[in-house]
């Protein structure tokens, strides 16, 4: 019986316990986004405001113009470019015929 009366007792005291109290979550901070490696992340991450250039496609680049310093580039067919990759940089790709015919970021 007293047995029985201590058990009783125990959980009559586990029950009026106020509950643990859990620490708060952390939030979770996300992950920036990985920096692109080739030029068609690069593009597709639109890294070089290409986004904003993009109705430019199909008109003649003697037709449009662009701020002097934003580290744009225009390529025509066997022109000479560097191999370093710079995201950040537009490259306006133009025809024979001086037509815009992509803008890409490398």
């Amino acid at each position: 019986m007293i047995r029985a009366s201590l058990i009783a007792l125990t959980l009559l005291a586990a029950a009026c316990t106020p509950p643990a109290e859990t620490p708060p979550e952390e939030p979770v901070a996300e992950q920036p986004a990985a920096a692109p490696q080739t030029r068609e992340e690069a593009t597709a991450q639109d890294t070089c405001g290409a986004s904003q250039y993009r109705a430019m496609v199909g008109s003649n680049i003697a037709a449009v113009t662009f701020p002097a310093d934003s580290g744009i580039r225009i390529i025509q067919p066997d022109t000479p470019v560097t191999m370093d990759f710079r995201a950040e940089r537009l490259n306006v790709l133009v025809d024979a015929n001086g037509i815009i015919t992509s803008l890409e970021c490398y």
